[in-house]
């Protein structure tokens, strides 16, 4: 049994105040494999006061003592990366064939922030103005479960560069993953208070974040209903935000799109990290000329999926989070049927030889329209849906039919086409033929997938403050 029993305060591991225990689980098993103690309303007021006191020298400390630290984080981390992986597999059940690119991710926005900051203008001369780009104080960091240690990398490396400090509020499902964390983070050796982590419950240690005066800045990626309740929260004290929410990415399928070339790609996009992932391309727009021709290609391709134990080299998807979000991907299963899309492949129950498992068959819907839940609502799970479209136009139209705007994918062969139909689309990032992805690039969302930036410039603007100062002596 792993038994968790501290939180991260003023640069020392501590007790919390908080009393209750949380059982953590083996996401292929079912079973329990361990405990962690949560902190409460004190343990976060004391974390936010550390932070405070932090901030005023930590803030007045120069570039290149920040790009120091940030490779003294990024080395403490590839450290510990075997043991992150190991974290990942077990806690959400990451199929070992893919989970090394979270401790890499982490590892990596470190080093993004370095080149960032190396080069960044923090004061400008905008006409007779001085403008000084400030870094905002404390900021309460809020990540979710899915790949925890990535998030809390991403948006720690960017509070570093700014000069700004935080108190983090990881998802109560990732403890394991996020302890291996922060015992590398502290062999980093940040300042006292720069840095500070309480587990614990969302509208506990959450809420204490969202309206506490003495934070700043709320930086969260996770569901939408929780982005809308913490900016309702923080409007109060005019907090700042960052919101990186959910999604339903389409995937849009030209008609002279190669389908031997885009159907992997489609697959990877649609069902990677299990399915749990938020910019997961999950409404598969295709040809009605050409929708005989995709369904079979995808539904041979789902049946010679591995899903299972993570651990198997040939799994290529794993197990849900946890029952409750089990749950929730089977209902929707359910819905799509009674809603009387046409199933393809998959269904409701667990796959062959996975009875102990929160294991979900890979599903694809098809004869989908826009309307349905299954076609609106983000399932994150290893659910498909195929939407068959008959013009250029109206594929247009369903991928902008939605009250997302997070990501979108594009497939075809012609490049003014594609570009074409790319700068249509409603939504932070269009990523066309699948790749590459720019990690330097701004990624956020339109519409009810958020608000403001993270990565390169734009992510470390997103902890700034602009003061211009006019007039001169004399």
């Amino acid at each position: 049994m792993n038994i968790i029993n501290s939180t991260y305060i003023d640069g020392h591991f501590v007790t919390p105040q908080g009393t209750e225990l949380f059982a953590l689980h083996n996401a292929a098993t079912g079973k329990v494999t361990g405990q962690v103690r949560f902190g409460d309303q004190h343990d976060t007021r004391t974390a936010i006061a550390a932070a405070k006191r932090a901030f005023p020298g930590f803030s007045k400390t120069t570039r290149q003592q920040r790009i120091d630290w940030l490779n003294a984080l990024g080395a403490a981390v590839k450290a510990r990366s075997a043991d992150l992986t190991e974290a990942a597999i077990q806690e959400y059940g990451a199929p070992v064939s893919q989970s090394s690119w979270i401790a890499d991710y982490a590892v990596q926005a470190f080093e993004l922030a370095v080149k960032t900051l190396k080069d960044f203008p923090f004061t400008q001369q905008v006409g007779s103005a001085q403008v000084t780009l400030e870094p905002l104080g404390v900021v309460g960091i809020i990540t979710p479960w899915n790949a925890n240690a990535t998030f809390i990398c991403s948006k720690l490396a960017m509070v570093i560069a700014s000069g700004s400090t935080c108190v983090v509020k990881p998802s109560e499902l990732s403890a394991h993953q996020t302890q291996v964390l922060v015992e590398a983070l502290h062999e980093a050796g940040l300042p006292q208070g720069v840095f500070n982590l309480v587990n614990g419950r969302g509208e506990v240690v959450g809420a204490e974040l969202s309206a506490h005066r003495d934070i700043a800045k709320i930086s969260f990626t996770g569901s939408t209903a929780t982005g809308k309740a913490i900016a309702r929260a923080g409007v109060e004290t005019m907090k700042r935000v960052t919101l990186e929410l959910g999604g339903k990415s389409p995937t849009v399928l030209l008609e002279d799109a190669d389908l031997n070339q885009a159907l992997p790609l489609v697959l990877a996009v649609g069902l990677g990290n299990n399915g749990q992932s938020c910019i997961a391309g999950t409404r598969i727009l295709v040809p009605r000329t050409r929708l005989a021709e995709f369904e079979a290609g995808i539904t041979a391709a789902v049946q010679g999926i591995q899903s299972g134990d993570p651990r198997d080299p040939t799994t290529a998807i794993g197990p849900m989070v946890s029952q409750r979000q089990w749950d929730r991907v089977q209902s929707y299963i359910r819905t799509g049927i009674a809603e009387g899309a046409t199933l393809l492949v998959g269904g409701e129950g667990r796959p062959q030889g996975t009875e102990g498992g929160w294991f979900v068959k890979p599903t694809v819907f098809s004869n989908a329209h826009n309307d349905m839940i299954i076609a609106r609502e983000e399932i994150f799970g290893p659910v498909l849906t195929i939407i068959p479209y008959d013009t250029q136009d109206e594929a247009i139209e369903i991928a902008n039919d939605t009250d997302y705007g997070l990501h979108a994918y594009v497939f075809g062969v012609d490049p003014i086409r594609t570009a074409a139909v790319a700068d249509a689309i409603l939504a932070g990032r269009v990523m066309i033929n699948a790749g590459p992805m720019e990690p330097m690039a701004p990624f956020g969302g339109f519409k009810q997938s958020g608000l403001g930036r993270e990565n390169g410039v734009f992510g470390l603007q997103a902890f700034l403050e602009p003061k211009a100062v006019m007039g001169k002596v004399g």
